[in-house]
């Protein structure tokens, strides 16, 4: 259950201030260290772009997270509903803290609260400097528009589904016949490697089954944008990859996204073959969370039994629903979420009912403080997909695990179709252990090391 949260501050958003000329409360210099080096420094340190193994590892071992949910809690306890100003030199830079707020900040996208936040478009100008995330007004209009057609937003099974499913059942037989040849052992890597090449045929069209060197040149190209501003870009590389994608959309494989997206139409300011590389961007964290989904499966064998009963009834279906594997990988994401930091930049002046947020304002949502909440969550830190069996409300405590609002990810629908439809084909198949990690039941850790997952697959 999550505590409901409706009272005086949800009456006094609704409101326009008349004149509110106080400026937001504000942090200590010592209290903005601590959110600093608890909250922010962590979520950087493993790669915002693209993750970095190692700190991976040592984020799991050392419980960084758990300490970064603490922390805000703690904010959260002297300060209430926020937001809070940071104390920085030079820079304007607020965090959220009440669910209120989260869901206005969301709701209110791209205007006053844009996508294109400073530090989120010097990095993702490494690979992508047209994407919609990065751009404003008609520009922005046009991408997403694309981004929503093409990714086929509002609904649950996408339209070219039937083409896609035999693509997920042949990759998903094809990673276990690796696993048999090694005595039933699955790993990230054989995992990532099969999830990336139903992506490739997905996106680009069969052809691009192995075209390894895309898929690597695109990891180059994110892993320089981690530094965003502080390292240049690397022009030629991400010439090369565009170039290529742009081939792959003027061959239009039938069956491909990249065929439907021909026949899309467009303004000219839309720029194509700058959204995709996010999509091969987007696709990676999607297969972290699915391979977490797994193991948090391994340890609910009731869980399993359920959606296999479920797999079996739907069996008939081109494109199987499969409510119980979506929401399993929904949890997996809010467990674990895999975009921790959700920015946002204010393009103007904004008005709250504790005073006002200056233009030019970068906008901290911490996903796992409230994902992890215990205080207001009985679910917070155990495995409940229950909760998405129907679509969440207003009123309810926030979960973002594709973000929400006008801003919310496109493609959340593709990627819950294929993760789950693809977990089916190995479940529906094989008894699964979890040899890596022991997971507890009701006390599931603050991050799971998605690269040190290994598995026993028996028939």
């Amino acid at each position: 259950m999550s505590t409901p949260y409706t009272g005086p501050l949800s009456l006094t958003l609704t409101q326009t201030p008349t004149s509110v000329q106080n400026p937001l409360p504000k942090a200590t210099a010592w209290e903005t260290a601590q959110i600093l080096r608890d909250v922010e420094l962590p979520m950087v340190t493993k790669g915002p772009i693209i993750r970095r193994p190692k700190v991976v590892g040592a984020v799991e071992r050392l419980g960084l997270e758990g300490r970064a949910v603490r922390r805000m809690q703690q904010i959260s306890e002297k300060y209430a509903t926020g937001p809070l100003m940071l104390n920085l030199p030079g820079k304007n830079m607020a965090t959220v803290l009440h669910p209120e707020h989260v869901h206005r900040i969301l709701e209110e996208t791209p205007e006053p609260f844009a996508t294109a936040e400073t530090l989120k478009s010097h990095a993702l100008k490494h690979f992508e400097p047209k994407v919609a995330l990065i751009s404003h007004g008609t520009e922005r209009s046009q991408r997403r528009r694309l981004n929503e057609e093409a990714l086929d937003n509002n609904h649950p099974i996408h339209h070219m589904a039937e083409h896609f499913m035999p693509v997920v059942a042949e990759e998903a037989e094809s990673l276990l016949d690796v696993v048999d040849a090694r005595s039933g052992v699955l790993t990230y890597p054989d995992y990532l490697d099969a999830w990336f090449r139903v992506v490739r045929r997905v996106v680009l069209g069969d052809s691009y089954r192995d075209h390894t060197e895309l898929t690597e040149l695109t990891e180059k190209l994110r892993s320089d944008g981690n530094w965003a501003f502080l390292k240049p870009v690397d022009t030629s590389g991400r010439a090369q990859l565009l170039a290529q994608i742009n081939r792959a959309l003027q061959k239009a494989e039938p069956g491909s996204i990249a065929a439907y997206m021909k026949d899309i139409p467009t303004g000219e300011d839309a720029a194509p073959v700058n959204q995709v590389p996010q999509w091969l961007f987007a696709f990676d964290p999607a297969g972290m969370a699915s391979i977490r989904g797994l193991a948090l499966l391994a340890a609910h064998p009731d869980r399993v039994a359920a959606a296999r009963l479920q797999i079996t009834e739907e069996s008939g279906e081109k494109a199987p629903m499969l409510q119980i594997l979506r929401g399993t990988v929904l949890e997996s994401l809010r467990l674990w979420a895999t975009t921790p930091m959700i920015l946002r930049e204010t393009t103007m002046e904004v008005e709250f009912e504790h005073g006002v947020m200056p233009a030019g304002t970068t906008v901290l949502i911490f996903a796992p403080f409230f994902h992890r909440d215990d205080r207001h969550l009985d679910f917070a830190h155990r495995f409940a997909p229950e909760i998405w069996e129907k679509p969440r409300t207003r009123e309810e405590w926030p979960l973002l695990p594709f973000s929400a609002g006008t801003g919310i990810c496109p493609g959340r629908h593709l990627v819950l179709l294929l993760t789950s439809n693809f977990l089916a084909r190995i479940i529906g198949q094989r008894d699964i252990e979890l040899t890596s990690h022991h997971l507890e039941p009701n006390h599931l850790p603050s991050l799971l090391n998605n690269y040190r997952l290994q598995f026993q697959l028996s028939r």
